[in-house]
């Protein structure tokens, strides 16, 4: 065994260690997560270094880069301050030195140097970085030269003086003498221009000291950085003890001419520099140097203030508010009062509270006063002489309170704190008493703003006392609340925030024994706002003061809890806040009724309609906490406000009572009783239950009898009167057989609604509303309800068909058990487009799917336990042939109008459709397992499949993504197994059963799903898909179908040849087959002959032997139909190109193409004819066999000479030559020219008929 003396060596050994360990995890960490890119940046330091320049402009970009990530975190990089300044310094004083001042290649070399320094300062501050640059006295006149020599490179604009380096140069270089001159030696002992001149005075200023005033006035005129550099320059030079007469004659100097500038923008710039060095300088310099000069100065300020320049410029104002307080800190004496407030740190290990003063003043130390607000004990003033033009000062500074910037009020806020620190006890509270005045009614937000500001440095400063507090909190807590109405908005959120600082403020500056009861009044409205505040910035600052007060004022009940459930995070989403955070904090005592009470007052009245609606479900999840203060005191308030004048206040009580009911009903809490369910305590009600019950039921009415759906927010109060219902339909409030029809009478109208928000709302309600109140109303009145939703399905107004379509689908089994053959036809009718044009609504359409699909399911679902085999055969018979035939029609829907592809809408809520009545088939043959009669077969499967396949390769990224989700859904569905898919395997190797797969992005779709090309029943769908893509306007999306079917032939190729031909040919039938389908329908020819010609472009269907003839032949003849008479160019500028690819391959087909092709050239659109000519001009260039060979030069000359653009009866002629040249006459052609002979008489109407089919095509074209 060891002894303790040999043990405790090895114990220091492994401490050291530890230690160690920790320092070098530190420096990890420090690399790591303070600056991610230090290692490059040590590169490039180190590039710099070796090199002795930085030669490589992209380094300084590079740098510029990394520092800009770190603009709102300069912390992280200051570490490496010193690293990254001190070399960078170096090397540009040691080039100063080397190459000397006067050589122009030294001002090139510093630039990108400066630029990085410079980038350094924007994220960390001059002060942090001005610590890090060399400061031998040798450097001054080194330093002021470069200045000089900067100062003589002009650029032409501000821009290029940014980009080039030049004002980064000039900062860096002004940073660095504000550090030079503060040398401790005398200005004129390391001026060596004295020692070489014997006629400097002895009362003049040193030279060195002139030439750094002159450039400094110069760059006060500056509208960049440079003017605060000089500002910042100026006041650590002429603040020097052996300056004073440069001191004096800088402060005469705006004496003169200060407040006489004219009003041009460069001495508008110039008394921004004059005011803000001067305010600099009074910060720096000495009392007793410029106490004489201080009351010009004051005056010129004075006048400055009242001028018509300062209310333009908030930035002038801020600089004349600092000078303001630096004044009045000029004529007051240094002090450090005796009354203020003394601040108790607890130590850590220590159960004792030490005094620590924060005064300066030894003096001042030991006294130690009782502040609380219950001691009565009062500091006693002390005898000093304050100026009269104090008040003047304190005067502004109040003004500067009210000022509209922020930028003016916080620091007007910190002048009043300033000031008053050198003031009597007796002098603040009257300070004190002022800024309280600025919270009056009358005062508007930037003065509570600017009072908070105040309060915040007074209570920082140790200036407000806890005697005071009583009468300063309440101000706080309206503070924190303030939120004033203007227009259809409000203004509020800064005064908010700033009374959070307050709060914050008062945490940090009092001890725990004077903040205890004032944190316990505060508390609640902290947890207020930090919950139900609109504004993000509000709720985190308002729960950063809370935290800080839990953190610093002792054991705060929950404080821990809450502060950890109302995080940063968590308050960073405003539902989260409302709904989840609010909810746990309100579980402790003393918070629910706050909560409560803000949200009926403030909340559920607020501007913004989301707010209302959010606050309304906030209220309704705190009635669990206490059912009966909610069922009684709540609710009273809410109903009276429903009929009020105020649109937020009525549509957010008609929410908040219909939310409160419902949630008083899932607690268990019944209001025609009075008693809770669950624990069955009688409640002392405020208002009879009788007059409770009826007051529900009557609000509806109410609103009606009052007229609130008209005007100005009618179509909210028809949605909060909908939700109303709907609540109180699923509480089943007990309602009179007079007000039931009322209530329906109302969801009927708002079903009518051209609203989509409104209806959805009106349908949700009457599916909770026929279910409550009229599922036991007689056979007679329930098929008098569907029947009459049947009717208005052909009811002119679109309106009327989209809502009694909805309302179709949630009416209970019970109302359509009876007529449901009549609903179902009648819906699938009104999936179809209508056929008169005026007629047509793609929104009626989309419901009537809905509707159909959802009444099919109430139907299937209740069928079930039906006594009528026979009638529930038909209906699944039904579904099968009508119903799924409706929904394949409606995958077809590609209806347009000026909102664009409407149709969209229709086919995707066929998809959804389509999968549900494909489990309600596939139900019903799991249960009566019929292996000969089963409803779901290989052919509608194969419908199915092959439609939704359609849509995932069509143009639209969301329904691409749609189809593709649905098809995987049917396919790997748990519940339901659907049959009879053909090619499953592949089906389910090309769309896996995995989430988050991209099918939205068209590079990763149409690589799978162009694969089923090859399986024979889903070819012809994939086409049709595909040729929409691929000869649609999107050029990425064409660029991706393309690159996919490519691709995939390609992929075939490498195979085998045969397949190559094979797939090829299957192609080429699809194609001809979309042709053949879609005859005369644009939407599909014009896509689908761009495909052909691009394919054409890229050498398919050129290889396939015998088959190409079959295929160009179907293409021709397809041609002929879609061309004749066809007006749209870029159908047109398509079939003559593939005319064009057709004439010039090597088959007999080519002649009839040639042929074809010739005819354009007489058409009546010019570009046209010009197209057509450029297509035969290559054609006879690929194809010597179309014309002889003697005859070919001729052929060319004709093409290429010609006019087409010009008059349409010479295009003709020559065409009729070049025909002849092609040996293509026929009978047809003598009768054609004696027409063209004939037509030509009347050149007049010619012409017009020339200039009406141009104005056709340019604006068939959208030009």
């Amino acid at each position: 065994m060891e002894s303790i003396e040999e043990q405790i060596p090895k114990m220091e050994v492994l401490l050291v260690a530890k230690e160690e360990d920790e320092l070098e995890s530190k420096e990890t960490v420090l690399q790591r997560y303070f600056l991610l890119e230090w290692k490059l940046v040590k590169s490039l330091l180190d590039d710099i270094v070796s090199d002795g320049s930085l030669k490589n402009i992209n380094s300084v970009l590079r740098a510029l880069m990394i520092m800009d990530k770190y603009q709102e975190q300069g912390q992280l990089v200051e570490p490496y301050l010193e690293s990254v300044i001190s070399p960078l310094m170096s090397i540009v004083r040691s080039k100063t030195i080397e190459l000397g001042v006067a050589s122009n290649e030294v001002v090139e070399i510093i630039k990108p140097l400066c630029i990085i320094i410079y980038s350094l300062v924007t994220v960390c501050g001059y002060k942090a970085v001005i610590r890090f640059f060399p400061h031998q006295v040798s450097d001054l006149e080194l330093a002021v030269s470069l200045l000089e020599k900067s100062h003589g490179t002009k650029a032409g604009t501000s821009l290029r003086q940014e980009s080039t380096g030049e004002m980064e140069t000039k900062c860096v270089i002004l940073l660095w003498l504000s550090i030079l001159v503060l040398v401790p030696f005398d200005i004129s002992s390391v001026d060596t221009s004295i020692a070489n001149n014997s006629d400097v005075g002895g009362d003049e200023s040193p030279p060195l000291v002139t030439r750094i005033v002159e450039l400094c006035k110069d760059y006060l005129c500056n509208a960049g950085p440079m003017r605060t550099m000089a500002g910042l320059l100026l006041s650590k030079l002429l603040t020097r003890p052996d300056i004073t007469l440069a001191t004096k004659f800088f402060v005469h100097l705006p004496h003169s001419n200060m407040t006489g500038y004219k009003e041009a923008v460069l001495d508008q710039f110039q008394l921004l520099g004059v005011v803000e060095a001067l305010a600099a300088i009074f910060k720096a310099g000495s009392r007793k140097v410029l106490l004489d000069e201080v009351n010009d100065v004051w005056l010129d300020t004075l006048v400055l203030v009242k001028s018509a320049r300062a209310d333009r410029s908030p930035l002038l104002r801020k600089y004349l508010v600092k000078l303001t307080q630096r004044i009045g800190l000029i004529y007051l004496p240094p002090r450090s009062p005796s009354w203020r407030y003394v601040s108790k740190i607890r130590v850590l290990g220590d159960d004792s509270l030490m005094n620590s003063s924060r005064t300066i003043d030894q003096c001042n130390l030991g006294v130690e006063m009782d502040y609380s607000s219950g001691g009565g004990a009062f500091p006693q003033d002390e005898e000093i002489d304050v100026p009269p033009i104090i008040e003047e000062i304190i005067e502004e500074l109040l003004s500067g309170l009210r000022d509209t910037d922020t930028v003016v009020r916080w620091s007007a806020a910190k002048g009043i704190g300033r000031i008053t620190s050198c003031l009597t006890y007796s002098q603040s509270d009257e300070v004190l008493s002022s800024v309280l005045e600025l919270f009056s009614p009358g005062e508007g937000d930037g003065s509570w703003h600017g009072g908070c500001l105040a309060l915040a440095e007074l209570a920082r400063r140790g200036l407000l006392l806890p005697v005071s507090l009583p009468k300063v909190v309440p101000v706080v807590v309206k503070a924190l609340h303030y939120d004033v109405r203007r227009g259809p908005h409000s203004v509020g959120s800064h005064v908010r925030d700033a009374a959070a600082y307050v709060c914050w403020a008062f945490g940090r500056a009092y001890s725990h024994t004077d903040m205890k009861k004032i944190l316990e009044e505060l508390a609640p409205h902290l947890l207020t706002i930090a919950c139900y505040d609109r504004e993000v910035n509000c709720r985190r600052a308002a729960a950063a003061a809370f935290q800080e007060n839990v953190g610093r004022q002792g054991n705060y009940p929950h404080g821990i809890d809450i502060v950890n459930t109302a995080d940063y995070f968590a308050l960073s989403s405003r539902v989260n806040a409302y709904l989840h955070v609010a909810v746990s904090v309100a579980e402790y005592g003393g918070y629910l009724y706050q909560f409560m009470e803000e949200l009926l007052y403030n909340k559920i009245c607020h501007w913004d309609k989301g707010l209302r609606e959010l606050a309304s479900e906030a209220l309704s999840i705190l009635v669990k906490h206490d059912p009966e203060y909610s069922g009684n005191f709540v609710l009273e308030k809410l109903i009276p406000c429903t009929l009020s004048s105020d649109l937020c206040m009525r549509h957010g009580a008609t929410l908040a009572a219909g939310e409160l009911v419902l949630a008083l009903h899932k607690c268990g809490y019944s209001l025609s009783t009075g008693y809770s369910w669950t624990n069955r305590v009688k409640l002392l009600s405020l208002f009879s239950l009788a007059d409770k019950q009826k007051s529900v039921a009557g609000i509806v009415p109410g609103i009606e009898k009052a007229r609130l759906y008209r005007g100005k927010g009618g179509e909210i109060m028809r949605s909060a009167v909908s939700r109303f219902i709907e609540c109180i339909s699923v509480a089943r409030i007990s309602l009179p057989e007079k007000i039931k029809r009322s209530l329906l009478d109302t969801l009927n109208e708002n079903l009518r609604h051209p609203n989509c928000q409104i209806q959805s709302v009106a349908v949700e309600a009457l599916k909770h509303f026929v279910t409550a109140y009229l599922g036991m109303t007689g056979d007679k009145g329930t098929n008098d309800i569907a029947l009459k939703y049947v009717e208005k399905l052909n009811d002119a107004n679109v309106a009327v068909r989209r809502g009694s379509a909805l309302a179709i689908g949630v009416l209970p089994f019970e109302f359509l058990a009876a007529t449901w053959k009549v609903v179902l036809l009648k819906l699938c009718s009104s999936c179809a487009i209508e056929k008169n044009p005026e007629d047509r609504d793609a929104e009626a359409r989309v419901n009537a799917v809905k509707g159909l699909v959802s009444a099919c399911e109430t139907l299937t679902e209740t069928k079930k336990s039906s006594d009528q085999p026979d009638d529930e055969a038909s209906l699944f018979l039904m579904i099968k042939n009508e119903v799924m035939q409706s929904l394949f029609e409606a995958l077809n829907d590609y209806s347009v109008d000026n909102r664009g592809d409407v149709g969209s809408w229709v086919r995707e809520a066929a998809m959804d459709g389509l999968e549900r009545c494909t489990y309600i088939l596939c139900r019903r043959d799991t249960v009566k397992n019929n292996q000969t009669h089963q409803l779901f077969d290989a052919n509608l499967a194969t419908d199915l499949v092959g439609g939704i396949v359609k849509q995932a390769v069509e143009k639209m990224d969301k329904l691409r993504e749609i189809a593709a989700k649905v098809l995987q859904r049917i396919l790997y569905n748990k519940t339901v197994f659907v049959p009879y898919i053909p090619y499953r395997e592949k089906l389910e190797e090309i769309v896996p059963n995995e989430a988050n797969l991209k099918w939205a992005v068209p590079s990763f779709s149409y690589q799978r799903f162009v694969q089923l090309h090859r399986l024979s029943c889903y070819s012809k769908y994939v086409v049709s898909g595909l040729v929409i893509s691929i000869g649609g306007l999107q050029d990425s999306l064409r660029k991706a179908a393309l690159g996919s079917l490519l691709e995939y032939l390609q992929a075939t190729e490498s195979k085998h040849e045969k397949d190559t031909n094979s797939s090829e040919f299957s192609l080429g039938t699809d194609i001809l087959w979309v042709l053949q389908k879609y005859k005369r329908c644009d939407r599909v020819i014009i896509p689908t002959l761009k495909t052909i010609e691009i394919l054409f472009n890229k050498k398919v269907f050129l290889k396939m032997e015998a088959q190409t003839a079959a295929f160009c032949g179907g293409v021709l003849e397809s041609l002929s139909v879609e061309l004749k008479g066809s007006k749209d160019f870029s159908k047109l500028n398509a079939g003559i190109a593939i005319l064009g690819y057709i004439a010039s391959i090597s088959e007999t087909i080519n002649i009839k193409a040639f042929s074809n092709l010739l005819t354009f050239l007489g058409h009546r659109y010019p570009k046209i004819r010009k197209a057509c000519a450029e297509q035969v001009y290559l054609v006879l260039m690929q194809n010597g066999e179309l014309v002889p060979e003697d005859k070919m030069d001729e052929a060319i000359q004709i093409i290429s000479e010609t006019c087409w653009e010009g008059d349409v009866e010479e295009a003709k002629q020559r065409r009729l030559q070049l025909r002849h040249v092609a040996n293509l006459e026929t009978a047809g052609q003598n009768g054609e020219s004696v027409a063209n002979l004939k037509k030509a008489g009347d050149s007049r109407a010619a012409a017009k008929d020339e200039n009406a089919s141009y104005s056709s095509l340019v604006g068939s074209a959208g030009f």
